[in-house]
């Protein structure tokens, strides 16, 4: 068993801190096997030589103008930050908490340093997160500042370009039903006109002169409504009850005179009345069948087929030719939408199918199309009867 002198004097020397003990002008007596380590001198080597020998240019003014006084006055110091300096140049960190003691043979200060080199890595990666976050934050802030400016400006924008969306629908409105009364007039002069005896050349000159007028209300027409549905309003119908085969029979007759290289089919089913706008009607069948004249193949025929049932009155029209393909037929109904750039004099602006779509809507119906290679392509609106 060990005296307990000898486990004390093991302790200090094979402590895992510094431990130096010096006297009041630092004068080093005793120091252990750490602390001789860290600064490359042997334990005898360090004797009587000066504890702030070993500090840092700025350890040793610390020490002359800081800690050195407070051992002095309050007779201990704590946590006091210093490098130390080793032969070969380089520092060593450390903490120091000191106390002093006044011996009968003089004063000492018995010292204990602890490294903290891997606290100063851990407390520089804190700085650095810190640094990195704050960053951080700054961006976003300034992000979110841009952000409500950009939003802001998009806002300001939006509404601009909706108060032009909107004169401008205005203004086509106004427009289309300021035309619609010289158009009129048109007519009516050249309704007159050829009544009387006329050349050859003349007859086909007013010919052209009421199809071309005809073909200019027919826009205005589709204008005025395009407008109405686009601001909200939607089209306006008038329903009452109606033979719906004998509504059709009557716009089959009429078409068949505008379209006299194309021929119509017309099949009944079913029998009923319906609650229908009849002028809106004729105008959905007018569209629909020009846009089988148009795009169908008038080698064969154009189908329009009404039926009736308990519960609904439908329409379809079918036409043969090209299908429509897979991209068109999602934007179909869409307005100024065409199934291709080709010419044609009883082509509108784009407007009909959209037009189709609005007048089943107003009567509280839906328009859908089906086109296939064998089946033809055909265009059904559904009506229900309540």
């Amino acid at each position: 068993m060990l005296s307990d002198e000898i486990d004390l004097t093991t302790l200090f020397v094979e402590a895992p801190c510094g431990l130096v003990v010096t006297t009041e002008d630092g004068s080093i007596l005793r120091a252990n096997h750490a602390f001789s380590q860290w600064t490359g001198y042997s334990e005898r080597e360090l004797r009587n030589q000066r504890f702030q020998n070993f500090l840092t240019m700025g350890g040793r003014i610390f020490h002359q103008t800081h800690w050195a006084p407070l051992m002095k006055l309050q007779g201990s110091v704590a946590e006091v930050k210093l490098e130390l300096l080793h032969p070969d140049k380089r520092t060593f960190t450390v903490l120091l908490n000191g106390v002093r003691h006044e011996r009968g043979y003089g004063v000492l200060h018995e010292l204990a340093l602890f490294p903290i080199s891997d606290r100063d890595k851990y407390e520089r990666e804190l700085l650095k997160a810190r640094k990195l976050a704050e960053n951080l934050l700054q961006q976003k802030t300034t992000a979110e500042a841009e952000l409500r400016l950009a939003q802001a400006e998009l806002g300001k924008a939006f509404h601009e370009a909706q108060q032009r969306a909107s004169f401008a629908e205005q203004m086509v409105a106004i427009v289309s039903h300021d035309l619609k009364n010289p158009l009129t007039a048109i007519k009516m002069g050249t309704d007159l006109l050829a009544q009387g005896g006329r050349t050859t050349r003349e007859a086909d000159l007013l010919r052209y002169i009421t199809q071309s007028a005809n073909r200019a209300e027919r826009l205005i027409s589709e204008l005025l409504d395009f407008t109405l549905a686009r601001v909200g309003q939607g089209i306006a119908v008038t329903p009452s009850a109606v033979d719906l085969h004998a509504l059709v029979r009557q716009s089959i007759e009429v078409l068949r005179v505008t379209f006299p290289k194309a021929r119509l089919v017309h099949n009944a089913i079913g029998a009923g009345s319906a609650r229908l706008d009849a002028d809106r009607v004729h105008q959905l069948i007018g569209n629909l069948v020009g846009n089988s004249v148009t795009y169908g193949d008038l080698e064969r025929p154009i189908t329009i087929t009404s039926i009736m049932d308990d519960h609904s009155a439908y329409l379809s029209v079918l036409n043969y030719g090209e299908i429509i393909s897979p991209a068109l037929m999602t934007k179909l109904f869409e307005p100024m939408i065409r199934g291709s750039n080709a010419d044609s004099g009883i082509r509108s602006v784009g407007l009909g199918l959209f037009i189709v779509k609005e007048i089943a809507k107003a009567h509280g119906g839906h328009v859908s199309v089906n086109s296939d290679k064998k089946l033809g392509t055909s265009f059904i609106v559904s009506f229900p009867l309540s």
